[in-house]
């Protein structure tokens, strides 16, 4: 969705050649647990602010259980325990629960995961979608270039899918209905004509607030007006090949949605992510595409309790689902940062109460879920085969590239707009860009080796990834761009190729 914000993914990536870390390690500084005798106080007040926090503690249904009377004794409700990664999601209106429970023998790490009061019940584009005119020349130019083509009737104004040869893919191999996507963002519109034939309701969800919610449409936009972020990125992924409309990566992929994100503010908090990563697990999801962050902090530190505490459960999340067979692909971000740099600013978090300008280590705060150990980071592209002026880059931060579109690299006839289109709720189609718009490139090129090579790991089809990209190399002159021209920092190992994916 596009939020005057810029939801900038993947700040700091991990160190290439990623390789699985335990769900319950990767935290340096995490909380161990207190002595025995340090047992939460009987009485507690329960007159501050409601919020939500996550618990995180060893797995399992028994440490889970002692952990839970000790929280109920702080004045903490459950919500849902997660025991087969030891994340607790916990509701209070106790001023001191964090830190009482960080007392609690087995609590790891514990804190809030917003900062503002919860009410009753994040993205990484750049602008507000352009729709387009059925009525304008330029589709029916699109239009007739696409019957003598063979092509879906707007394919001709997706200028990225050439460029990452997905057109030439698709008679090859479309991809497998066996191979799920789980679009973790803010739902998805399932009865677009470009969708319907490919989406997978029984792999589904509204994780919002924690828990998974199965009803029928659960999983669509709040607001199809303002929630069409997921929507816009499934047709990227798996927009069917069927007469109409726009074409997809994977055209013959399945696509399931996990929506993540509040209602009014959009805002993607950790309990709802945490739930999301478990339940595409738990459901045989093979590709998660995250095009967002986890709010309200755009890195969090892990000096910092509560900040610790979000990475620590979604960290668990993301390795359960890695765990569980699938790659986790996310976006770099949209704020023209070197993620290499010793330092970076951070002047939106937290950006659900008042932000506050701050510097960060990116060797100490992440970027979440993209910094987390195995999640492949993506940037964005244009049609002239350079970064994309917003896109976040950095020598071994960014994974690997794709088109996210820019309104400064503009196509040839018919296309003419330099951004992403793709499908929106309610049967309609618009252009956007970001790195948002980037990922489900990735996803989707995802999708396709995966029912190439079915039996590989994410491990593999993460290398499979970097080993088939293309890289341009750096554009001369641009001192941002360091690096090989193998891997660079604009690149990472390159921008994915989709006809290899389904040949090598």
């Amino acid at each position: 969705m596009a939020h005057p914000r810029s939801r900038r993914m993947r700040a700091l990536a991990v160190p290439l050649g990623l390789a699985l870390t335990a769900s319950l390690g990767f935290l340096p500084n995490a909380a161990t647990a207190a002595s025995q005798d340090s047992a939460p106080a009987a009485a507690v007040t329960t007159d501050g602010p409601l919020l939500s926090y996550v618990v995180n503690t060893t797995p399992g249904h028994a440490a889970v259980g002692k952990v839970e009377k000790a929280i109920a004794k702080a004045g903490g409700k459950v919500i849902i325990a997660h025991e087969q990664i030891g994340v607790i999601v916990v509701h209070s209106a106790n001023p001191q629960f964090a830190a009482t429970i960080r007392t609690v023998p087995g609590v790891q790490t514990a804190g809030a995961t917003r900062t503002a009061p919860m009410k009753a019940s994040g993205t990484t584009d750049v602008g507000k979608p352009q729709k387009i005119d059925l009525s304008k020349s330029q589709l029916k130019a699109a239009s007739s270039a696409a019957t003598a083509n063979g092509e879906e009737p707007l394919e001709p104004l997706q200028w990225d899918l050439p460029a990452i040869k997905a057109d030439q893919a698709a008679k090859v191999n479309p991809g497998s209905k066996n191979v799920t996507v789980a679009i973790i963002d803010t739902g998805v519109d399932d009865t677009h004509p470009d969708l319907k034939a490919n989406f997978s309701a029984k792999q589904s969800a509204n994780c919002v607030g924690g828990v998974a919610d199965t009803s029928k449409g659960a999983w669509r936009p709040w607001d199809p007006d303002s929630d069409y972020h997921g929507t816009h990125v499934a047709g990227t992924i798996a927009a069917a090949r069927n007469g109409v409309g726009v074409a997809g990566v994977a055209p013959g992929v399945k696509i399931s949605a996990i929506k993540v994100s509040e209602p009014e503010t959009s805002l993607f908090y950790a309990e709802s992510v945490v739930c999301a990563f478990v339940f595409a697990a738990d459901h045989g999801v093979e590709v998660t595409n995250n095009s967002y962050y986890v709010d309200p902090w755009m890195f969090n530190c892990k000096d910092d309790a509560d900040q610790a505490a979000i990475v620590d459960a979604v960290g668990r999340a993301a390795s359960y689902a890695q765990r569980k067979g699938a790659i986790n692909i996310a976006a770099a971000g949209n704020s023209n940062l070197d993620l290499a740099a010793p330092k970076l600013p951070d002047a939106s978090s937290p950006n659900d109460s008042t932000p506050v300008e701050r510097t960060i280590n990116p060797k100490t705060c992440w970027d979440v879920p993209t910094q987390l150990p195995g999640t492949v980071t993506v940037a964005a592209t244009g049609v002239n085969k350079l970064r994309s002026s917003y896109s976040n880059y950095g020598l071994g931060q960014i994974d690997v590239a794709a088109p996210g579109g820019d309104s400064k690299q503009v196509p040839e006839l018919p296309a003419k707009n330099g951004n992403i289109l793709s499908t929106m709720p309610g049967g309609d189609w618009a252009y956007l860009a970001g790195t948002s718009m980037a990922t489900p490139h990735v996803a989707g090129v995802a999708a396709l080796l995966k029912s190439a090579h079915p039996k590989s790991s994410p491990q593999e089809i993460q290398w499979l990834l970097k080993e088939q990209a293309d890289n341009p190399g750096c554009p001369t002159g641009d001192t941002t761009c360091t690096g090989t021209k193998h891997v660079n920092s604009h690149f990472g190992y390159g921008i994915v190729d989709a006809l290899d994916a389904v040949k090598k």
